[in-house]
């Protein structure tokens, strides 16, 4: 399924019990896609953008992924809404400082961004680094989810 939004098309999918991805560039939809649960994640997602949702109650599960990956994965879920988390911070919150870089190339591959909150992790000196891909286009996405959840969020150069 997709949708337009105030990031752009947003495309969406699922199994029958569980919302496997989100993605900013087209994705084919599983032939047994649970229809409402489609539904229900399009309006949780447009009223988070819309300022009125700070939570998603959706079941979703990791189709794919390496156990470091769903463990990184795990810990951007508990990123609260409206704060930002460095890579390190991450890395040593799951017991692995020195994987710093995999832990920011595990958040490149989120396949559920915006509900698993990858967009606020940011540089250790509070610069805007990396979001779907690092392309410009996925920069600005980050920030706009920053500027959503905090208005009042400084990016550093």
């Amino acid at each position: 399924m997709k949708f337009e939004s105030s990031l752009g098309t947003i495309w969406l999918n699922a199994d029958p019990h569980f919302l496997t991805q989100i993605s900013y560039t087209p994705i084919d939809e599983h032939p047994l896609a649970n229809q409402t649960l489609l539904l229900q994640a399009q309006t949780q997602i447009l009223e988070y953008l819309n300022g009125e949702r700070k939570a998603f109650d959706l079941p979703y599960t990791f189709e794919y992924g390496t156990v470091f990956q769903q463990e990184v994965w795990h810990a951007l879920a508990k990123i609260p809404y409206g704060s930002t988390c460095s890579y390190q911070a991450v890395a040593e919150s799951i017991q692995r400082p020195k994987a710093v870089r995999a832990l920011g190339q595990a958040n490149r591959k989120n396949p559920l961004p915006i509900l698993i909150p990858c967009h606020r992790v940011i540089g250790k000196g509070g610069q805007l680094v990396g979001y779907s891909g690092s392309s410009a286009e996925g920069l600005k996405i980050k920030q706009q989810l920053l500027a959503l959840e905090n208005p009042e969020f400084k990016i550093n150069d």
